[in-house]
């Protein structure tokens, strides 16, 4: 096997504390949180966006456990204000 891919998007806040496109090469599937852990040791500027974001892949929101097995974009979504 040769790893996984995984480019990270986000929008909204934290569209603005990380580079884009980001994307991070693993030699095996993770969890999407050491995923994100990894990005807030690169990034540490983005900690609050990122405590707080929601993370989808495509259309689905999926949970911070879930574990990528294939190249994949994993979005990262800024929760919005308002009511």
């Amino acid at each position: 096997m040769s790893g996984i891919q995984v480019t990270i998007e986000g929008y909204g806040a934290i569209q603005r504390q990380l580079p884009s496109p980001l994307v991070l090469d693993y030699s095996t599937e993770i969890l999407v949180s050491d995923v994100l852990a990894e990005v807030l040791q690169q990034y540490p500027q983005a900690e609050k966006a990122l405590d707080r974001c929601a993370c989808a892949i495509g259309e689905d929101i999926i949970a911070r456990q879930t574990l990528l097995k294939n190249d994949c974009t994993l979005v990262l979504l800024s929760p919005v204000a308002g009511g």
